[in-house]
């Protein structure tokens, strides 16, 4: 890690860092693992429980919270946000502020090859499929079959790659 990573970066001790990862400045990262060859943009955070696969490309300000898991070769653009919790609430029912204790994290796995575009929100418990795009901008409410390119608010299947093209570096 260069001197500019070391000053304006956050590595937690507990993070399992993988071979030739690369992060760049003011990420977050703690309690989570890194598989090999990952790149990591400026103002990432990554939190406990997170688990990134090998060659995944995390773009800049994205938040990847806890329950979420990216298999290899999963692309992020800028600004991706995960959501764990279904029914956010800043306190308990006694009016305390909730601990881990009053909620259950809800898993979220975006597998093998799959793209997410810039500024998409992931609601929690679903699955993105092997190879499938996220257009940039969208809400995905519900799991993305393999090869499928979905898009908008909520997101919606506007069509299927063929074979070919759900190989990595395959065009649609």
């Amino acid at each position: 890690m260069d001197s500019f990573q070391q000053n304006f970066s956050r590595i937690a001790p507990d993070v399992k860092l993988g071979k030739d990862v690369r992060i760049f400045g003011f990420a977050n990262l703690y309690g989570c693992e890194i598989g090999d060859g990952v790149k990591i943009g400026a103002f990432v955070e990554i939190q406990k429980g997170a688990k990134i696969g090998n060659r995944c490309k995390i773009s800049s300000h994205t938040f990847i919270c806890e329950g979420v898991t990216l298999e290899d070769e999963v692309f992020i653009g800028h600004n991706v946000t995960f959501i764990n919790d279904r029914y956010p609430r800043a306190t308990a029912a006694d009016g305390q502020l909730q601990t881990e204790a009053d909620w259950k994290v809800v898993s979220t796995l975006v597998k093998r090859g799959a793209s997410v575009g810039s500024s998409a929100t992931l609601l929690c418990g679903i699955t993105i499929g092997e190879h499938a795009i996220v257009g940039a901008g969208s809400v995905v409410t519900k799991d993305v079959p393999p090869g499928a390119i979905v898009a908008g608010n909520p997101a919606r299947l506007m069509k299927m790659l063929p074979k070919k093209g759900r190989q990595a570096g395959g065009a649609p």
